[in-house]
This record gives structure tokens, C-alpha cells and sequence, in this order.
């Protein structure tokens, strides 16, 4: 079974946990992945430092829900503006848990959805840097990260840092690349 019929299985499978906090403001990301050759990838981007929210932090595509959108219409939307993707390209494989960020308020939405590759990805680099290839095998290689207490505001938390050709800390990512990573199966 293919990588991306089994993460659409078993987030079928699965109540996906959704949170409501009226003092939050709502957002939603996609977490797109893609096969190159006979590998899968997930898709980051690194955000410049021009933008109003996390600078030059590593993200998923996404960002602040319009009124009268869905969630899921946010991240596709989101998805175009800053990457280029095409909501029609985009095979939606299912949800993820709600999620808090600590750094800016929001109460977030991931999406997971398969995209093709090679893909002609317009970049808006008012608001992205760069587009990140992360190979799946190293993604879910636990030697591949490393976590380290940090302070920010108040008390210590959790940074979950990704060891790769460099070094990348994920900030409010570290949710959704864990639960990505409970696919972990050979494609």
C-alpha cells in the first residue's frame, strides 16, 4: 500500500481532536507531501523576516482563516498565495489534531494532502524564503532529532529540532511532524 493511501486510511480511522478557544485567532496550514522517485517528501518552507508573524521561522504553508472560509479552503488558499499551489493539484488525505501555538495565539488546523512532483511552484518571496524538501526516511530517523528545553515567555518549553544537512528548529511544528511521524512505514 502506497504511503499516502495508508495516511489517508488511518486518518480516516481516527477522531481527529478539534478545539475551540473564541480568544484565539483560527488558522490552518497544509502539509504537503510528495513522492520524487522512489522516495516520499514532505514540503516546509522557511518564512522571511518581512512577514508580521513568525519570522524566518520553518512553516507549512498556511496561515490566518477569512471570514466565511472553512478551515480546509484557509490552507489551500494559503497554499497558493505563498507557494504557488493549485488547490486542484492538491489530493486532501485528511486532518490532524488541533493545535495552539505558544509564540502567537493562534489555534491551528493541519491538513495533510498529496501533491504531485515535479511541481511549478511560484514562491512569494515577500512571504517565503524558501521551499524545503524534507526525504520522509529522515524525517521519521529518530537520530535525526533533537529536542532542547528553551525559554520564551514564562516558563521552559520544548524545542524540537530536525538534524539534517542543517539544522532546523520547528517551533510550533514539532505537533504536527510527530504526528506525521506515527506513519513512519516503509513506502
Amino acid at each position: 500500500m502506497s504511503l499516502e493511501k495508508r495516511i489517508k486510511e488511518i486518518l480516516a480511522q481516527r477522531l481527529k481532536t478539534s478545539l475551540n478557544d473564541p480568544k484565539r485567532k483560527r488558522a490552518a496550514v497544509l502539509i504537503p507531501i510528495f513522492r520524487k522517485g522512489n522516495e516520499y517528501y514532505i514540503l516546509v518552507t522557511k518564512r522571511t523576516e518581512q512577514v508580521p508573524q513568525h519570522k524566518g521561522q520553518i512553516s507549512f504553508p498556511g496561515g490566518s482563516q477569512n471570514p466565511g472560509e472553512t478551515l480546509l479552503t484557509t490552507a489551500l488558499r494559503e497554499a497558493q498565495e505563498e507557494i504557488g499551489l493549485q488547490e486542484k493539484e492538491v489530493t486532501i488525505l485528511g486532518g490532524l489534531d488541533d493545535m495552539f501555538t505558544f509564540s502567537s495565539e493562534f489555534l491551528i488546523s493541519p491538513f495533510v494532502g498529496f501533491i504531485p512532483y515535479p511541481y511549478p511552484f511560484n514562491i512569494n518571496f515577500k512571504e517565503i524564503a524558501e521551499i524545503i524538501e524534507i526525504p520522509w526516511s529522515e524525517l521519521t530517523n529518530p537520530q535525526n532529532w533533537r529536542e532542547e528545553n528553551i525559554k520564551k515567555r514564562g516558563p521552559f518549553s520544548i524545542a524540537l529540532f530536525l538534524l539534517l544537512s542543517r539544522s532546523f528548529n520547528l517551533g510550533g511544528n514539532r505537533q504536527n511532524l510527530k504526528a506525521i511521524n506515527r506513519f513512519s512505514l516503509s513506502p
